[in-house]
């Protein structure tokens, strides 16, 4: 496996303990409600399950994914909703214990897969990194609204990277999918990470550029904050444009912060 996709693989395992160790305390309020509109912990936690169930059997037999995908366009908008809502029913207990078999099992077949494979999504097919980032982003973001519920801040780390950089890789995605010609020219993305190093996308010379703090970034690209509510910093209306509009994760355009309940899991380019 390429040093990429055994660093996401890793960081990913880092993302979901954090989140697990939260979530599997004793006494936890898995009934709490979330920021997502409608959706308590156990959504949030019955979601992550739920998806990493869909993205294994995208790994290990890719063939079966398009009855996936006829069920989804047959679901319409509900579809991610309800899967939610049916996972959340089983009790807590059962849902910690799913979870955590089922993303060991996406982690053991991504590990073992060919890394140069492209496995079928509900976005454009993707690579072992590109499906850990994308499972990375998720489990951060779904991550945040369960520390919301509880009134806990974002513990910015180093992994924010990998969602930064493919908030930065879906950009053509988030202006098709909302209608848009994506522009010609590249983007400059100059992000501050939690140490205060630079996190630099796209070429020095770009016309249109994105500045300020990753941890805004991030949480513009996965809709959990409006751009309005953050220092980022645009340059060009492109640029501009595309903070109000960002979306790091597939299906159909979000409609701004706490409706992630509405949405596919992640997309990469």
């Amino acid at each position: 496996m390429v040093d990429a996709a055994v660093q996401v693989l890793a960081d990913l395992h880092a993302e979901s303990q954090a989140l697990d160790d939260l979530v599997g305390r004793d006494g936890l309020d898995w009934a709490a409600p979330t920021p997502a509109a409608g959706w308590t912990v156990a959504h949030q936690i019955g979601h992550l399950a739920w998806t990493d169930g869909k993205a294994l059997v995208s790994v290990r037999a890719p063939q079966e994914f398009g009855e996936e995908l006829r069920h989804a366009l047959a679901g319409g908008a509900d579809y991610v909703d309800a899967a939610a809502c049916e996972q959340a029913r089983k009790p807590a207990a059962q849902l910690l214990a799913e979870w955590r078999t089922g993303r060991a099992a996406l982690a053991d077949a991504l590990a073992k897969a060919e890394p140069r494979a492209k496995f079928p999504w509900y976005g454009p097919p993707m690579s072992v990194a590109s499906m850990a980032t994308a499972r990375l982003m998720e489990t951060w973001a779904h991550g945040l609204d369960v520390r919301e519920a509880f009134g806990l801040a974002p513990e910015p780390s180093e992994r924010l990277r990998h969602i930064a950089r493919l908030g930065v890789r879906t950009r053509d995605f988030a202006f098709g999918v909302h209608g848009l010609t994506p522009p010609a020219a590249e983007f400059r993305v100059e992000l501050r990470g939690p140490a205060g190093e630079l996190w630099a996308f796209g070429p020095e010379d770009a016309e249109q550029r994105v500045s300020g703090d990753a941890l805004e970034f991030c949480l513009v690209v996965t809709q959990r904050r409006d751009r309005g509510d953050t220092s980022l910093l645009a340059v060009g209306p492109d640029a501009d444009a595309w903070l109000r509009i960002a979306q790091a994760f597939a299906g159909p355009p979000g409609r701004g912060r706490g409706d992630d309940a509405t949405t596919t899991p992640g997309k990469t380019a």
